[in-house]
């Protein structure tokens, strides 16, 4: 592997204090404003100043519920900002790429003469727990341009800044919201404050600073306790979800007790995200409709982003403002005398309604452990004996915003609550439904798959799942790449290296009655494979040590780079063409051989194998790089070579960058 310079001279260092838990240096923080290394992004703006939501004043124009026939008016005033941002860092990386007789700043030149044939990129991060989360964490870092090692030689370093959408499901929503909550600050810097993502006490033991006593457990479980007791007093219904959500956000938001108060649509309040300085954060749900239990690829796929929370499938087809949650809508407005309410989109809460398969493995575990109050396992078996057991995965908005709205297809227009459900739940575990959308023209999604399909490894079954979905009329007539079944994902190797779907936009027809249909974007499907080390931990896993968390970050960062180029130097030339392909098509200019290369090497070509071909097994990737092919051994999950103490901290080195 290619070890930046940086952290070659670290190495000696590191290999004396190799025992230790590893703290990544901060790099490049020039690269950043110190007010915005500093400032808290997502802000803790409940109105009640805690976990409960309050009934506020209405403003003097009340908050309705709109069609989903557009973009709202946020966020098309964003784009138009954050698409010119997006310019100097994407013609930065298109020239690191070294696209051989490609024009990068003729190119870049006629495409901002009109933003809409600029680029548009999408990166998304599947569910999977805390295993998405730190495999998305390697992805993010290397694509992050403040980390200066990501813009050397194979590195894909300004893909990060040149991105318009990150959108998250279960675990990659932890990731995605845990990176808003905390400054969208680069994932060094998160490790080396070590303010989150510790997860060496597991999430029923508690976080680090209170300790592992019983007395210090108890007092971490009655604060998780009392405070969604508060949102209950208030008058607000609650549901397991609020428990775990709030237990959650110990671990993923650097504040006091997880920071209760703070809300998902107050990223939209803060200064930078007001400059689009960052990308779009979405975090997606399934809806369940009442009387149901099996979620399917008919459910309702809802999104969550600062401005609005709803869906554009038929069943829906509207969104409510975010931060009006609570609100008493009925057919979309809210009636005369009505209140509007503030904080039900508590952040934590967001990021738990989009993992709410742990519901049950909060049940399934929380009285294992001693020291657990007595009034919290009150609190959760009384929820229990309210909603049953078969809604214990189940998140809950209260009063249902969609409350008589779109009579004829919305299947819980008549329920005063709406249920939702892990985004994954319905297979879709990568969320890609937000960014196929028309109206957000996206030309690329990177599709970050860190599922468990086969051994704890991804299979493709993520995106084959959105593909089918596109036949039914749920999807709206929306398009997405032909994928093929998932023992063709693992026969022809496309589930252990990346893969291109949807490079050819000849291959795609339209439907003539149906005005709104697009070329959807490419997809760049990068999915979780062993490079640096076994990563496919399991989803469940509730407690990783330092090292093993950061062999699996690093182990992210050697996917999104190929080794830094190690495995196809031209990788980062790959990713460029990637990114322009849509792009090139639109404004009628050639394709670069170098990028034809490319992706005769990376699309799919429509081969299918699907034989059954037994276990799925996958070898090391990079070769030297763990235990048994390099001499070394493991303790606590991080590799160390045994010959050479130089070697040690190289190792230990290329933990995250």
């Amino acid at each position: 592997m290619h070890l930046p310079s940086s952290l070659l001279i670290a190495a000696p260092l590191l290999a004396t204090v190799s025992a230790e838990p590893i703290r990544i240096a901060r790099h490049d923080v020039s690269l950043v404003s110190t007010s915005q290394e500093v400032a808290i992004r997502a802000l803790p703006n409940s109105p009640s100043g805690g976990y409960a939501p309050a009934v506020v004043d209405c403003p003097k124009t009340k908050p309705t519920v709109r069609k989903a026939l557009d973009l709202s008016e946020e966020e098309k005033d964003w784009l138009s900002t954050r698409r010119k941002n997006t310019i100097t860092p994407m013609r930065d990386l298109l020239k690191r790429a070294n696209i051989a007789g490609f024009d990068v700043e003729s190119f870049m030149n006629e495409a901002a003469k009109n933003i809409s044939q600029l680029p548009n990129v999408a990166i998304a991060f599947s569910g999977g727990g805390y295993r998405a989360l730190m495999n998305g964490a390697g992805f993010v870092a290397a694509a992050d341009n403040r980390i200066k090692d990501t813009m050397a030689a194979g590195g894909i370093g300004g893909l990060l800044q040149s991105t318009t959408y990150l959108s998250g499901l279960s675990g990659g929503g932890w990731l995605v919201g845990s990176l808003f909550s905390n400054n969208f600050s680069s994932v060094e810097t998160l490790l080396s404050e070590n303010k989150v993502w510790d997860f060496e006490n597991s999430i029923f033991k508690g976080p680090k600073e209170a300790g592992i006593s019983t007395v210090n457990r108890i007092q971490y479980w009655t604060e998780v306790a009392q405070e969604v007791a508060q949102k209950m007093e208030a008058g607000f219904e609650t549901s397991i979800t609020d428990y775990w959500g709030r237990a959650l956000s110990y671990q993923l938001i650097g504040d006091d007790m997880g920071g209760p108060a703070y809300t998902f649509s107050s990223i939209a309040q803060t200064d930078n995200f007001k400059k689009a300085d960052t990308p779009f954060p979405i975090l997606v749900a399934d809806g369940r409709a009442p009387g149901e239990t099996i979620i399917s690829l008919n459910a309702t796929n809802f999104e969550f982003n600062p401005f609005e929370m709803g869906s554009w499938d038929p069943t829906i087809f509207g969104f409510a403002p975010t931060k009006f949650l609570g609100a008493n809508f009925s057919n979309g407005v809210i009636p005369s005398g009505g209140n509007c309410v503030q904080g039900l989109d508590q952040l934590g809460f967001v990021m738990g309604t989009s993992s709410t398969l742990f519901n049950q493995f909060l049940l399934a575990n929380i009285t294992n452990y001693e020291g657990v109050p007595d009034l919290l396992i009150k609190a959760v078996t009384a929820i229990l004996e309210n909603i049953g057991e078969d809604k214990n995965d189940v998140s809950q908005i209260i009063p249902n915003p969609f409350l008589d709205w779109n009579n004829k297809t919305n299947p819980n227009h008549g329920a005063f609550e709406l249920d939702l459900v892990d985004g994954g739940e319905d297979l879709q575990n990568i969320p890609l439904n937000p960014l196929i959308q028309p109206v957000r023209a996206v030309d690329v999604i990177f599709a970050v798959d860190s599922s468990a399909d086969v051994t704890n490894w991804p299979n493709g079954t993520a995106l084959r799942a959105t593909y089918e979905r596109t036949f039914g009329s749920i999807s709206n007539g929306t398009l997405f790449p032909p994928i093929p079944d998932d023992w063709t994902f693992v026969n022809l190797g496309l589930n252990n290296r990346p893969s291109f779907f949807g490079c050819d936009v000849k291959n795609f027809t339209f439907d003539a009655n149906l005005k709104n249909q697009a070329v959807p974007p490419l997809i760049v499907y990068v999915p979780n494979a062993p490079y640096t080390t076994m990563s496919n931990v399991s989803t469940f896993d509730p407690s990783y040590t330092m090292s093993e968390r950061n062999d699996i970050i690093s182990n992210g960062w050697n996917s999104a780079t190929q080794g830094n180029g190690t495995l196809d130097k031209e990788w980062p030339t790959c990713v460029a063409c990637a990114i322009i392909s849509r792009s090139l098509d639109r404004l009628g200019r050639q394709t670069p051989a170098a990028c034809k290369t490319c992706f005769e090497r990376y699309c799919w070509n429509g081969t299918v194998d699907s034989r059954d071909t037994g276990v799925y097994m996958p070898q090391w990737k990079i070769a030297g790089a763990h235990a048994k092919d390099s001499g070394a051994a493991a303790f606590g999950g991080k590799m160390v070579n045994l010959w050479s103490s130089v070697v040690v901290g190289v190792v230990a080195a290329v933990l995250l960058l």
